[in-house]
């Protein structure tokens, strides 16, 4: 009978103090996930070494598109004139400060800048009015300067 308890209590003891205990030998913990894994230990390394670069080279992409985020959000901060954010400008510096936007994002914002510039102009403006043909108008103009220039032409003052 303590032969039977030796057994099933002594065999349970051992994995309880070997998983608590100091561990005797650290490779066979390597080792073991390398085999849980179905790769031999050099397999296993490589396969560790891939992960930290493809980590590194996200990590690297993360920070190249928060820098552009941050790039756009001083620029519409000068365009506005906001007041300018340490963390942006921080950001841009780590991600080695001369950070371009995207083409996509440019083209945007030159979009916009385009669209501005018309709306500020004069014409802009008279576009903006409802009721009013800005083709009738330069029409009249055109012949208004044309009568113009043949009075003048008659005149024998001038």
């Amino acid at each position: 009978m303590a032969f039977m308890v030796k057994t099933m209590v002594g065999g349970q003891l051992k994995n309880l103090t070997g998983s608590l205990g100091g561990g005797e030998d650290k490779g066979d913990g390597d080792k073991s996930a390398a085999e849980a894994q179905g790769m031999s230990r050099e397999e296993y390394e490589e396969y560790q070494k891939q992960l930290v670069e493809e980590k590194m080279e996200r990590d690297a992409q993360f920070m190249q598109r928060k820098a552009e985020r941050a790039t756009l959000r001083s620029h519409f901060r000068d365009k506005y004139r906001l007041p300018k954010n340490e963390t942006d400008e921080s950001q841009i510096q780590m991600a080695g400060g001369d950070v371009e936007l995207p083409r996509e994002l440019a083209k945007m914002i030159e979009e916009d800048t385009e669209e501005e510039e018309e709306k500020a102009s004069v014409l802009g403006h008279l576009a903006s009015l409802p009721g009013l043909d800005i083709g009738s108008l330069k029409d009249k103009a055109q012949t208004t300067l044309g009568d113009l220039k043949q009075s003048a032409e008659k005149c024998y003052i001038m």
